[in-house]
């Protein structure tokens, strides 16, 4: 897993927010090309079909955790991204909840099959998505979004109506190809 790019071109100015100018990389969203899905706000975690990994970022000058399997480093900020086993994540409690959550749902079939998933519920960043209870969604399986169109303005408006009514953090871009790329409602100026 690398981190996913911002479709849009950060503000130097104010990180923060993005400017009307695509990431390099990234047009062929605005071509038309892919498809929308609901980027739910949570903290990735991911099962390789033995264990689970938590999605860690190390920041410059840190030491790595004990486990950690670093991916990438972001050459701006210097942070790199990595996975590390989920039990020794601040995630490890919530978690097992989830997955003991999911697996009360499914009858003699395995719940979960290798590949990512957002932890959501009450004790993830503040419970944006609003649940009673911990759970795991898979990336693989997220609701498609219908969009009206794909220019900057079209983005903004349908990611901040999708913040307001369903508590959506954005929208993932999957091309058929693997690349994905990412816009986030917080990421325009009001």
């Amino acid at each position: 897993m690398q981190k996913i790019p911002t479709l849009f071109v950060r503000n130097p100015e104010d990180r923060r927010y993005v400017l009307p100018d695509v990431t390099p990389g990234c047009e062929w969203v605005l071509a038309g090309e892919g498809v929308a899905t609901r980027k739910y706000d949570g903290t990735c975690v991911m099962f390789d079909g033995t264990a689970w990994w938590a999605r860690r970022e190390v920041k410059p000058g840190k030491t790595s955790p004990p486990g950690y399997v670093a991916l990438s480093t972001d050459e701006v900020t210097g942070r790199t991204v990595g996975w590390e086993p989920i039990e020794q994540s601040s995630f490890a409690k919530v978690h097992a909840e989830a997955v003991a959550n999911v697996e009360k749902l499914v009858d003699d079939v395995p719940p979960f099959k290798p590949g990512t998933y957002e932890l959501i519920g009450p004790k993830i960043n503040g419970n944006p998505e609003g649940e009673n209870a911990h759970w795991l969604i898979a990336h693989a399986e997220a609701d498609v979004i219908s969009l009206p169109g794909r220019t900057f303005d079209d983005l903004r408006v349908t990611v901040r109506q999708l913040a307001e009514i369903d508590h959506a953090e954005g929208l993932v871009f999957h091309h058929p190809d693997g690349r994905m790329v990412k816009v986030k409602a917080r990421d325009f100026p009001a």
